[in-house]
């Protein structure tokens, strides 16, 4: 008998169904509101007034957005919508002609050969608008991916170029998930209803116009129709928006929860823990809590809807009411109210679109505000450009000094780096030793320019790095590092890294590095894709991976070569014959190196050990053992595991 297939508790007894009533365990991490959303929801509290003071400033920026993506599409679109309104408004004062030709005395041949004159006008008059408003939709598509391309190539050059420390900021991180979910997709949304908001607007104005032309008494009748529409699209929109807020916290979760159980680099781990049931309704409590906060906002916006189409109807008949009593007083010939209905009902088409367009521009604008925001702050995290004539970068060095650094993560309670000096000699090895979380990557980094420190500084040859170029410094730096990425790109192009590829330099690095035997049993050699998910690629091991990316550190013919735990992958074989390469690739070159296997350091110039952010020993291998200080007892706890007992085999 085939085993029974077991599902989560809350799967028991029903199609998929969870016990939504019962209680979430205590020991279970609850997704908080992080601060921004207060500020933020503050600013979605708005009403037809706070909208109306916006709108402008909205539509100005799309505008401003659309020209920058297409100067001619913009210019065609509000000329050709403009144009459009015109022969709208020409149209329905034609029509008066029909009317009143078609409602005077006489016999009826006649009234209609005296009407089709105008007749002729008003169908000439409706080519034409058709044509042009064909014309608008038109030149208004071909925004559509010209600003997606602009707003996307801003958000990625600003991720790309903030500093380092902005990323380890859960704030920021939270920030860029909204301006790269809603607030991206949002900026085209906005642009089109911008213009939609346009052609309503030139709708509306065209009827206004007509009925202001018939009886200055009708256009106010017509504006009437507008209040519910938009109070109802306003309340709606704020809702929505609230309710995002709410979530983003939520779908993030989601997201990672969803890449832990869809992704294969986890899958072996989810069923070697069993963890398939925990995930599982960890997500469905997520997604259950998703549901409740959509159902709740869409009962609130039918409700809404509901009240503003009430009041839409009671404005509606107040106003063919009014149109009734002014034909039965004479205060309006029967062809001019004829032609007032016609264009009470162009506008109201009008109305209807331009109040829609308004709903979407301003519920869209909000998402597009978390976009320009973030965009703001990601800006000011950019580190600044350096001076006018920036200090050149040596093309080696005598010695770099990291001179009483501090560094603090944001968020964290305490400082990584406490007041570290250390010094670096031109062609020495210096290691940096340490227990976990002592410092030393961080220490890494700062000395990579990576990281701006809070106090303290780094010099190259007394020149100091907020003085260099940074793109100019990290050309004079090769980093192997522990976190490495695994680029869905050909082996080449993971070993050359967007340079250009020297075939001598591409195999001297290979071979260097033990790569060259990974990509020999690849089926198109350094040209074969690495990532399974595509056509033809290939799937590397671990030890594999870590090989390719020895390869590009040495790679760069950089002075200083950071080596940041370049062995956690490898075995014993091939971790000291990675050493014995990376010494030998080290000649003349400086090498600083992280490790935890202190048995590969024991040959390094000078050894600094770290603890919770400071320096406390300094010296080289003797030295330090002769201390009997915190490196030897490291050393002596690593060096015990090898020692063979006297009995032992």
């Amino acid at each position: 008998m085939a085993a029974r297939r077991r599902f989560p508790p809350w799967r028991k007894g029903g199609r998929g169904r969870r016990d939504d009533s019962a209680p979430a365990p205590a020991d279970r991490p609850q997704v908080v509101a992080p601060g921004w959303m207060e500020r933020a929801g503050e600013m979605a509290e708005t009403g037809l007034g706070t909208m109306a003071r916006r709108l402008p400033a909205l539509v100005a920026q799309s505008v401003r957005l659309a020209w920058r993506a297409s100067p001619s599409d913009t210019i065609v679109t509000i000329s050709l919508n403009l144009a459009a309104g015109f022969f709208t408004a020409f149209g329905l004062l034609a029509t008066t002609g029909v009317l009143t030709a078609l409602f005077s005395s006489g016999p009826t041949p006649d009234r209609v050969r005296d009407a089709l004159p105008s007749l002729v006008v008003v169908a000439v008059a409706a080519g034409l608008r058709a044509a042009l408003q064909a014309g608008a939709g038109w030149a208004q598509s071909r925004l559509k991916p010209q600003v997606e391309r602009i707003v996307e190539m801003r958000l990625y050059d600003l991720t790309t170029a903030v500093d380092l420390a902005a990323l380890d900021d859960s704030d920021f991180l939270d920030e860029l998930n909204r301006a790269k979910g809603p607030g991206l997709y949002a900026a085209p949304a906005v642009v089109s209803g911008a213009v939609d908001i346009l052609t309503g607007s030139v709708g509306v104005l065209a009827a206004a116009g007509t009925l202001g032309v018939l009886h200055p008494l009708l256009l106010p009748l017509l504006l009437l129709t507008a209040v519910p529409e938009g109070w109802a699209s306003v309340r709606a929109a704020r809702t929505r928006y609230l309710t995002m807020l709410s979530l983003v916290g939520v779908r993030r979760r989601k997201w990672i929860l969803s890449d832990l159980m869809a992704e294969r680099e986890h899958a072996a781990e989810i069923r070697s823990f069993t963890m398939r049931d925990f995930l599982l309704e960890e997500y469905d409590t997520l997604a259950a809590q998703e549901r409740d906060a959509e159902l709740a906002v869409a009962r609130r916006q039918t409700v809404a809807v509901v009240i503003g189409d009430v009041m839409k109807g009671v404005s509606l008949a107040a106003v063919y009411s009014t149109l009734g009593l002014m034909l039965w007083n004479g205060a309006v010939p029967l062809a001019v109210a004829g032609t007032a209905v016609l264009a009470i009902r162009t506008g109201q088409g009008a109305l209807a679109n331009l109040v829609f367009a308004v709903n979407r521009c301003y519920e869209e604008g909000l998402y597009f505000g978390d976009y320009i925001r973030f965009c703001e702050d990601a800006e000011r995290r950019v580190p600044a450009p350096p001076e006018a004539d920036p200090a050149p970068v040596p093309d080696d060095f005598e010695r770099i000094v990291v001179d009483d650094l501090t560094f603090t993560y944001p968020g964290a309670d305490r400082p990584s780096l406490r007041s570290v000096s250390i010094e670096v000699r031109r062609g020495e090895v210096v290691a940096l030793v340490g227990e976990n979380g002592s410092g030393k990557s961080t220490l890494a980094k700062m000395m990579a320019g990576l990281y701006r420190p809070e106090g303290g500084d780094v010099r190259w040859d007394e020149v100091s790095l907020a003085a260099m170029d940074p793109g100019r410094l990290r050309e004079r730096i090769s980093v192997i590092a522990q976190d490495y990425t695994h680029w869905p790109m050909t082996a080449r192009q993971n070993i050359t890294m967007a340079r250009n590829a020297d075939e001598e330099m591409v195999l001297t690095a290979s071979r260097a590095s033990g790569a060259d035997e990974v990509v020999a049993e690849l089926g198109h050699g350094y040209d074969t894709l690495l990532d399974r998910r595509f056509e033809g690629g290939a799937e590397l091991s671990g030890g594999q991976w870590q090989r390719l990316a020895v390869a590009r550190g040495f790679y760069r013919d950089a002075p200083l070569l950071i080596c940041d735990e370049p062995t956690a992958a490898l075995d014993a074989r091939a971790e000291h014959m990675l050493f014995e390469r990376i010494r030998e690739h080290a000649d003349g070159r400086t090498v600083l190196l992280i490790t935890h296997r202190l048995a590969s350091v024991r040959y390094a110039d000078r050894i600094y050990v770290l603890e919770q952010g400071k320096v406390i020993e300094e010296g080289d291998h003797d030295a330090l053992m002769a201390t009997g200080g915190l490196y030897a007892e490291l050393y002596a706890l690593q060096a015990s595991a090898y020692r063979v007992s006297p009995g032992g085999a």
